[in-house]
């Protein structure tokens, strides 16, 4: 088996701020190169809610063209600080300590990375007017499920039932991982 691809430069060093910070809950690589090679697709604004220290950001950075612009948002003001030390001279990332319904004021987006612990606030109706038709929303954190409705920790996983059947959008469980699944939504 050969090695992993290396890491591009911007996540290396988001990968060193989050261990700095002791914060060890952020973007696993595989989820990282699926937003670089989406971001690569995009252009306009990319929009992300749940910075973290970074990393996530710093994946979608990697694959950004066009001049494309992203947009974080992150409530706990620690790991805000944190994240903007990394993009501090990157005028094509942009910081806020902020809760992310302040996305509502500078969107539509053409591309949202959705890396919320709250399943309440990545519902369909909270993020569908924030995407530009063709826009794509990225969730991930799910565990691969192969039955439907989808079970998670013992009951149906309305959250992703949610997504996958939808009519605005055009949706798909891709499996990152053994242990890992994102889902993909593309607005019709």
């Amino acid at each position: 088996m050969s090695a992993p691809p290396e890491l591009p430069d911007i996540v290396s060093r988001a990968f060193d701020v989050s261990r700095k910070a002791g914060y060890v809950s952020f973007c696993r690589n595989e989820t990282g190169r699926l937003l670089a090679t989406l971001a690569a697709t995009r252009g306009g604004t990319l929009a992300e809610f749940g910075t973290g220290c970074g990393v996530g950001t710093a994946w979608l950075r990697s694959g950004v063209r066009n001049g494309a612009h992203i947009l974080t948002a992150e409530r706990d003001p620690r790991l805000a600080t944190a994240a903007a030390e990394i993009f501090h001279d990157d005028d094509h990332v942009e910081v806020l300590e902020a809760d992310w319904s302040t996305l509502h004021e500078r969107g539509p987006y053409s591309l949202i990375f959705l890396d919320s612990g709250d399943p309440d606030s990545v519902r369909v109706d909270a993020v569908v007017d924030l995407l530009e038709p063709g826009g794509i929303v990225v969730l991930d954190d799910f565990t691969p499920c192969e039955m439907w409705p989808p079970i998670a920790y013992g009951r149906v996983d309305t959250l992703r039932e949610e997504w996958l059947t939808d009519e605005r959008f055009t949706a798909v469980e891709v499996m990152i991982a053994p242990d890992a699944s994102a889902l993909i939504a593309t607005r019709r």
